[in-house]
């Protein structure tokens, strides 16, 4: 087990035990620039010394707005090594939302990575008194580039300075303020120390099998916990970090980084494996008939009880289909670990079936992230479960189904808000999720299972409880399918919005000869409907007659996090959602 007790020691316990030439790489006007791990210790004891000279203080807060790329880390580390904190902000989000994060934390100094970024803050400098200046990480004329800070550092700085700041850095000191987006009201900020972070890193240290020999390619935003989490775990098992330009060139940064590892949330697999299943249907005679044998083989894989004549099927599947599947992943692919949002079980058998392991965990950024995985040996793995307790971590389920997490994981609370950490930490200890779940039992092993979202859960008219995600994550199985939302509080017959997977339906109807002129056109297009309705009679007897979907309405637009129906982990906002399709949803019932 690793020694390290603070985030800044990271590197230097990669330098000393795992050092490499490519610890970070990112694509710079089309070349992949590596950095040493060397050059990360150097770069970020230069921007220590570099805040240090700028009057940068311990306690001081400093904002970061940028995708992926090792400049967020240098930052990053710089700020930590003198026992400032770094407040990563979504760059997603409104701009109230700006001004108030900035007043609360007291934001001293801000990085943002680009114009636009630039734009949003500068809008809102004189509203935040506490502001100072705005550095940029790209180059743009009239501000300060963030390598100005280093080049303080480097050039009138003092090592010894730094050294003396990190001595007196606690473990138990505040690193970083992350606010969470929520699905409703203000963003809370959470307070994670040093070794909220580092615990957890520790908790799930041997549990992964990445080590310094492997590539990992890092795409989720390090603004969010479980990406930065993983990160500074590759970081601690020497593992390669390659940070993908964007989720557009995401499959071309794929085949060319080759990872081993990568982590994701379900919502970006289902896109891949809605790609492959358009390329699939776009083949004719024995090869369309064996990519669909397969697939239906994929969908009954299980981590147990398979057989040999399975097994042995399993094999020519892997070697004649699956194998493609595995091309487009860039080849090299060992695992994929999967957060922030519910896997659905068909993609997870899916994948594993075609020799990509992807696990799926749990956690909230309260907690660090992780409270429970499945590991990558499958018999410790339960499809259809977010895996088994962490080491160092305890886990319960209070009598109304709500899972309780305690550990040194948990926030040390939500910043200037005593009132709501009092509502979600108790006086034992004990983190309330918000979160439904119950055990199941495999093997002596026990396995969490979600199953709601407790603010989640509605009562129809009727006086009958319904959980929505088990019947959103059902619906989501059929292809035509992209996202979904079950509706029925106080209403006397659960209903649903639904967007079609369009590249799908549009593939369809021009197979069928189905004319339309736009989206709009397409999902009210009697031909449409009727296969969304065979889809609905498909699903319903999956669940009890309260909770079948009575009817639905077809959306010719997809919800996305700049429209602010999702949050920025790509979660439902179901109040944003019911607001905006008022309309469409009185219709459903006024009949």
């Amino acid at each position: 087990m690793p020694d390290f007790t603070r985030l800044f020691d990271i590197p230097q316990y990669q330098l000393d035990k795992f050092p490499r030439n490519d610890a970070l790489a990112y694509k710079y006007d089309g070349h992949w620039r590596q950095y040493s791990t060397k050059e990360v210790v150097e770069t970020a004891n230069a921007m220590s010394a570099g805040f240090l000279k700028m009057g940068v203080k311990k306690g001081d807060k400093i904002g970061l707005i940028s995708t992926n790329r090792p400049e967020w880390n240098f930052i990053d580390l710089g700020v930590l090594q003198i026992g400032a904190v770094n407040v990563p902000v979504y760059p997603t989000i409104s701009r109230e939302e700006y001004i108030y994060i900035f007043n609360d934390a007291k934001i001293k100094y801000c990085f943002v990575e680009n114009q636009g970024l630039l734009d949003k803050v500068k809008d809102i400098f004189d509203e935040v008194p506490s502001l100072e200046e705005i550095f940029t990480i790209e180059e743009i004329n009239g501000y300060r580039h963030w390598s100005v800070v280093q080049n303080i550092g480097e050039e009138e700085g003092s090592l010894d300075a730094v050294k003396e700041a990190k001595a007196n850095v606690d473990k138990m000191d505040l690193a970083s303020l992350i606010y969470t987006s929520g699905t409703t009201g203000k963003p809370k900020g959470v307070m994670l120390c040093h070794n909220n972070i580092v615990a957890n890193i520790k908790s799930v240290y041997e549990l992964l099998p990445m080590d310094s020999t492997k590539k990992a390619l890092s795409f989720l935003p390090l603004c969010h916990i479980f990406e930065r989490t993983v990160s500074y775990t590759y970081m601690s098992k020497g593992t390669a970090i390659w940070y993908a330009e964007s989720i557009d060139k995401l499959g071309d940064n794929l085949r060319e980084v080759k990872p081993n590892y990568f982590s994701t949330v379900p919502r970006l697999l289902e896109k891949v494996y809605e790609k492959i299943m358009a390329k699939g249907e776009e083949q004719t005679g024995i090869k369309r008939k064996l990519f669909f044998w397969a697939v239906e083989l994929g969908l009954k894989y299980d981590y147990h009880d398979r057989g040999a004549m399975y097994n042995a099927k399993l094999g020519i599947a892997r070697k004649l289909i699956f194998s493609k599947w595995l091309e487009a992943l860039g080849g090299n692919v060992e695992g994929i670990v999967t957060g922030a949002a519910k896997l659905p079980e068909y993609l997870a058998r899916l994948f594993n079936a075609a020799g990509v392991k992807v696990r799926e965990g749990y956690g909230m950024t309260e907690s660090s992230p992780v409270i429970t995985m499945n590991r990558f040996d499958e018999s410790e793995s339960y499809m259809g479960s977010v895996g088994m307790i962490i080491p160092n971590v305890e886990v319960k389920i209070a009598e109304d189904g709500e899972i309780c997490a305690k550990g040194d994981n948990v926030m040390m609370g939500y910043y200037n808000r005593p009132d709501a950490t009092a509502e979600t930490i108790d006086s034992d200890g004990w983190l309330h999720t918000g979160d439904i779940g119950t055990w199941i039992e495999k093997g002596g092993k026990k396995f969490l299972k979600i199953t709601d979202r407790k603010k989640s859960l509605f009562k129809t008219s009727g006086g009958k409880y319904v959980a929505p995600q088990l019947i959103e994550s059902k619906y989501k199985e059929s292809t035509f399918i992209d996202q979904i939302i079950v509706i029925g509080n106080d209403r006397k017959f659960v209903s649903a919005l639904i967007v079609p997977a369009f590249p799908k339906l549009e593939d369809h109807c021009k197979n069928c000869g189905i004319d339309y002129k736009s989206k709009e056109e397409l999902v009210s297009h009697p031909e449409v409907v009727k296969i969304y309705e065979g889809i609905q009679k498909e699903m319903n007897p999956n669940f009890g007659k309260v909770e079948q979907i009575k009817r639905f309405k077809l959306l010719p637009e997809e919800w996305t996090i700049e429209g602010k129906e999702l949050t920025a982990t790509m979660k439902l906002r179901r109040k944003v959602i019911a607001d905006k399709y008022q309309n469409e949803i009185e219709d459903i019932y006024n009949v």
